[in-house]
């Protein structure tokens, strides 16, 4: 019965809403309230008639519970919605239509739970993912090793390199997941520190080309060094994580065959580098998407974990920079530039920046 009552005062509408200060209100409501008294004391001393002094009561007294249940549903509508939301419902919103601090208050409370709505969406998706991404590999594997055993294959070098890689990408699906929790958690290091550029290409090329070819894929690596010596402040670990993925990314969309060219340039204050394949390329409308957890898009070819990309561009966020998928000039082929400035991030864009929403 109470609850059926409250809830039909909940349609009454709020008054006082646009007051801009509980303080105001609460001002309002004991004049309200004094007003009632000073008519009861005028009935109790026949000052007024009777029923002018019964009828300036009733209406005070009415008008100040419409007032305090308007200036309270809010609080009271937050305390429900928080225990819906201690159950796991976060589609509870409270209606935020007053102008003061409770107003202010309900705003905010409804960002929290539109952020733990979206937190816990991204907990389920990850575990979906995760445990798909785990188990490709692991189905593989295990087949691989009951056919050795059951004498349907022979440990031949050829089998024992698919089951090799299939360890690989579970080793590699691993460490990308301790990464981004690292990320995630706020508490990766950087150190930075003056890298020339030259040498850094030839250090990612060289290693690129070796786990290219250790994998199988028949390509040509190529670099092409700054027309001057040029220097970068960054973490030279970090930095060589995200050209390295790179180059792995564009290693395994080439054709057979293919080139992959490794560049990097000055430009004012920044430095581009840039690693393009000649395979199929990324259409305009994937080229955000696949810097998300676990997107791979359709030029996908196995192997990928869908997280490299998104450490990539949080590495290269932390360093005050940006990574970014570009038309290629000759229309086919993928070229991903990342820009970075000269002389270090600023103390701001150092911040680790927002969790990057998994896709559903």
């Amino acid at each position: 019965m109470r609850a059926a009552v409250l809830r039909g005062l909940d349609l009454l509408p709020r008054p006082l809403d646009p007051v801009r200060s509980i303080k105001l209100k609460l001002a309002l409501l004991l004049t309200v309230s004094a007003a009632a008294g000073l008519t009861y004391f005028a009935l109790a001393t026949n000052w007024l008639p009777i029923v002018t002094s019964a009828t300036a009561l009733g209406v005070g007294l009415l008008t100040s519970q419409v007032l305090a249940h308007g200036m309270t549903s809010p609080l009271r509508e937050m305390t429900e919605a928080a225990r819906a939301m201690a159950r796991g419902d976060y589609t509870r919103r409270i209606r935020a239509t007053s102008r003061d601090e409770v107003g202010e208050l309900a705003v905010a409370f409804n960002q929290m739970a539109g952020d733990l709505a979206a937190a816990d969406q991204q907990r389920r998706e990850l575990i979906a993912n995760v445990s798909h991404e785990l188990r490709t590999p692991i189905t593989a594997l295990q087949g691989l090793l009951e056919n050795i055993v059951d004498g349907v294959a022979e440990p031949e070098p050829a089998t024992l390199r698919t089951a090799l890689h299939q360890t690989e990408r579970l080793s590699r699906l691993v460490t990308e997941l301790l990464d981004l929790s690292r990320l995630d958690a706020g508490v990766q290091a950087m150190h930075p520190v003056e890298v020339d550029v030259a040498d850094f290409l030839d250090a990612v090329a060289e290693e690129g080309a070796v786990t290219a070819n250790g994998s199988g894929q028949d390509i040509e690596l190529t670099v092409r060094h700054p027309a001057r010596p040029i220097a970068v402040h960054a973490d030279p670990a970090r930095l060589h994580q995200v050209l390295a993925n790179l180059i792995d990314n564009a290693a395994r969309h080439s054709p057979p065959g293919g080139t992959v060219s490794v560049a990097a340039w000055a430009e004012g204050d920044t430095v581009v580098f840039e690693v393009a394949d000649e395979g199929p390329g990324i259409p305009r409308d994937q080229r955000e998407k696949v810097f998300d957890r676990f997107t791979r898009g359709d030029r996908a070819v196995g192997g990928g974990t869908g997280l490299g990309l998104a450490i990539a561009q949080w590495v290269v966020q932390m360093h005050g920079g940006t990574i970014r998928i570009v038309d290629p000039p000759g229309g086919t082929g993928a070229h991903v530039q990342v820009t970075l400035p000269r002389h270090g991030a600023t103390p701001a864009a150092t911040t680790p920046p927002p969790t990057v929403e998994v896709p559903a």
